[in-house]
């Protein structure tokens, strides 16, 4: 038996244990068969046999334990040695991440109106029914609701469908002077080429007091600055539309950029493009907040739309499904 515990320490590996182990206690091996013998001994024989056994059994049980432990940890530095990766190797594939199309535009365009003096607003995803539309002159039953598909939840709180009700928040919270852009995520129930449940907004507010302080003219220069920053030299025209928080309001169009507004399929041959909302802000938003003896001009476009118009990309369903064939074009 001594071989064997001499053996013990000689194996190098867990598999060699186990044979041995096999070997000695396995149905067929050498202690097993010991053990065998003491229903053949008599009472005082058989009582000091099973002694001897079962201290041998116990040594040969902890010797196997020991080594089995040592060895363990001696295959598994081994294993971790051979699988670890050197994470400073130069990579050939040379892979590269990007930014993606969207998040560009609304830098892009953060950049224009923070360099402009505008400051940047945020507020929560989750609205209540006055911030997202009775301040802005929107009440309960009025028909401009059907105009945004609201997602609702039981207990009244919505997801917000535009960034307003951070101007809103922005107007409870300080006086005027205001002079800020909301860029955020806003959610609606529709989905098709032009559509997604969950897009992004940048609109902006400007308020100063006293009644003439801040005309429609202020808000032409601005955008018509604006949308050439975005586009180059186009042509920029106003018309007059219906936005229940603002009076006057407006849509604003550029010349197409693809056929230098000679018509194309793009701007279904009109040579123009619609590319955001505006308007004064209406009297009945400014005494929701409080407000008066105040003026001012708020504006709202979309993120993808624009990103759609300066990147090509004709499906704006293409920006949130992750095609890496698209995404890869803006490393």
């Amino acid at each position: 038996m001594e071989a064997i515990f001499s053996k013990i320490q000689e194996v190098q590996s867990t598999a060699e244990l186990e044979e041995i182990r096999i070997l000695v206690m396995g149905k067929k091996g050498s202690l097993t068969a010991r053990f065998a013998e003491l229903k053949c001994c008599d009472a005082e024989s058989k009582k000091m046999l099973a002694k001897e056994l079962n201290a041998l059994k116990l040594r040969f049980e902890k010797a196997l334990a020991d080594r089995k432990e040592v060895l363990s940890l001696k295959e598994l530095e081994e294993k971790l040695n051979a699988e670890k990766i050197d994470v400073s190797l130069f990579s050939p594939s040379n892979l590269k991440g990007a930014h993606h199309p969207v998040m560009l535009m609304l830098d892009r365009i953060v950049k224009y109106f923070v360099e402009m003096n505008f400051s940047l607003n945020v507020g929560p995803l989750v609205e209540d029914d006055f911030h997202n539309f009775e301040a802005l002159n929107l009440p309960k039953y009025h028909p401009a609701r059907d105009m945004q598909d609201t997602f609702y939840f039981k207990d009244g709180k919505l997801l917000r469908t535009h960034t307003s009700p951070v101007q809103v928040r922005t107007m409870e919270s300080q006086q005027p002077p205001i002079r800020m852009i909301c860029p955020g995520s806003v959610f609606r129930c529709d989905y098709d080429l032009t559509h997604t449940p969950m897009f992004h907004q940048v609109e902006g507010l400007v308020v100063e007091q006293g009644k003439d302080s801040v005309s429609f003219a202020h808000l032409k220069f601005i955008l018509e600055d604006f949308l050439r920053f975005m586009f180059g030299n186009v042509k920029v025209r106003f018309r007059s539309s219906f936005f229940p928080f603002t009076e006057p309001s407006a849509e604003v169009d550029m010349s197409c950029i693809f056929c230098k507004g000679s018509g194309c399929r793009v701007c279904s041959h009109t040579g123009w493009l619609e590319v955001l909302g505006c308007g004064m802000v209406d009297d009945n938003v400014f005494k929701a907040v409080g407000y008066e003896n105040v003026s001012g001009y708020a504006f709202g476009l979309g993120v993808e739309r624009f990103a759609m118009l300066a990147y090509g990309v004709p499906d704006l369903r293409a920006f949130f499904e992750s095609d890496l064939r698209i995404l890869e074009q803006f490393k």
